[in-house]
């Protein structure tokens, strides 16, 4: 049995029964039978149903978001703009679907070359708990106006999460088995990857996560797209808006309880300023209400279970045994860890070279720009990162030196559905979203007339 349990009151909420072998069997047939016929919709029919999956969402956003503040203690007002994005992305592919896979058309010495961009099957998603709806939705919109058929394999956490997802589709009028949820543990997840019905895989999750289902689906020769952790690094230069970078921060750090793979983990500022920035920051931070994810009054919930917060916590009395001092929160009870932040963090401490998966960020200082540089470089993950400056030449001049997927100037990096999003580095590879996400998972069909 796999269990649903709230982690603010410790109280199991839902208890669900693995699928057996034969009924595994029996939904990845029912989803290849369904891609036979789903591939030869218009676009105009996917359309149709997913700007109707849109207005579920719209329509019913407390439902589901309420079930996502109990699984996993996302604040109640985060999760329904949660689900309000879910239906943004459904929205901008319904719109946006054909015009990114039309047929290319390309000049060569044939009467008529181009290239056709095909559905390939049975994809798989292999999902977290963090955001437990935009994960899945800024898969499986793509995936689904492109002619695909989405299996999803969740966070075992999120389960009911993930059943109301399966319920958004059915609701809208999608064809049976058109997308699944299937409640199984991840040890389940090597036979599926390997079932020829499955044609590739997309997964977010952690480094380990990641390099088992590319090992396995590279075995297969198979597809796979991988959005893996981060340390997104916030810069302020000496130049920086203090007052609109520090709220900027905040969000950035704190939002979500700080359980985000692009969340700002590292706080390099420039040190003739850094007096003053983090004096600014702590008293911002004081401010954050604490408590029940589902007041609409509260920013920061309860971490998502409560290994996770001794994790967290571990990292942190690390860093202060090395060295850094806490000069806010540093506190846990249970799987709450208080808001926290840490100064004299330096490359060596885990608050700096470890992903940092909740409320806490370790302040670190330079005196020269290719020395922020240089630290944003030197952790293993390159999955995004925010600068502050008021020069917009000197950033545009910098932007080619940093080795992430992403740069945001003044603003905290986050995913859009009209930008590719992923990461380099033990951040992952492959892009979600755009017209880079929706062709990840197609056939690109080379056609040559003579």
């Amino acid at each position: 049995m796999i269990e649903s349990k709230n982690p603010y009151t410790g109280e199991v909420l839902e208890k669900f029964k693995e699928l057996t072998k034969p009924e595994i069997d029996d939904a990845l047939q029912s989803a290849n039978s369904r891609f036979e016929k789903w591939r030869k919709t218009t676009f105009k029919e996917r359309a149709d149903l997913m700007m109707k999956a849109a207005a579920e969402l719209r329509n019913n956003k407390q439902e589901y978001a309420k079930d996502m503040s109990l699984e996993m203690g996302k604040p109640i007002t985060q999760a329904i703009a949660e689900i309000e994005k879910c239906a943004w992305v459904c929205e901008y592919y319904a719109e946006n679907a054909e015009k990114h896979l039309s047929p290319k058309k390309i000049k060569t010495d044939a009467s008529k070359s181009y290239v056709n961009y095909e559905p390939i099957g049975v994809v798989l998603a292999v999902m977290p708990w963090n955001y437990p709806f935009w994960q899945v939705f800024r898969f499986a919109a793509p995936a689904l106006m492109a002619g695909n058929i989405g299996v999803l394999k969740h966070a075992s956490n999120v389960m009911r999460s993930a059943n109301n997802i399966q319920k958004v589709f059915e609701r809208a009028g999608f064809p049976k088995s058109c997308f699944q949820n299937l409640v199984l543990g991840s040890s389940k997840i090597e036979d599926i990857i390997r079932d020829p019905r499955i044609k590739a895989v997309t997964l977010t999750g952690s480094k380990p996560a990641g390099a088992a289902v590319a090992s396995t689906a590279s075995e297969e020769i198979k597809k796979s797209v991988l959005e893996l952790g981060g340390s997104n690094a916030l810069v302020i230069f000496k130049d920086a808006n203090i007052s609109e970078s520090v709220k900027t921060c905040v969000q950035a750090r704190f939002q979500n309880t700080g359980q985000s793979c692009i969340a700002g983990k590292r706080l390099i500022i420039h040190e003739s300023i850094a007096d003053e920035f983090t004096e600014e920051f702590v008293k911002q931070v004081r401010e954050l209400k604490s408590g029940d994810p589902l007041d609409e009054d509260t920013f920061i919930g309860t971490m998502a279970r409560e290994d996770l917060a001794e994790d967290l916590e571990k990292q942190i009395q690390d860093s202060v045994k090395a060295g850094a001092k806490i000069i806010l929160g540093g506190k846990r009870d249970k799987a709450y860890m208080e808001p926290t932040i840490l100064t004299g963090v330096t490359s060596d401490m885990s608050m700096f070279k470890e992903e940092t998966f909740g409320p806490a960020i370790g302040v670190t200082t330079f005196k020269k720009e290719q020395e922020a540089i240089d630290l944003v470089n030197l952790s293993e993950f390159g999955l995004g990162v925010s600068i502050f400056t008021e020069d917009m030449d000197f950033a545009e001049k910098i932007v080619p030196e940093f080795e992430d997927g992403a740069v945001f100037v003044n603003e905290l990096v986050k995913s859009d559905p009209r930008l590719p999003f992923g990461g380099t580095k033990t951040s992952g590879y492959g892009r979600e979203l755009s017209e880079d996400g929706i062709r990840e998972f197609v056939n690109r069909k080379t056609v040559y007339f003579k």
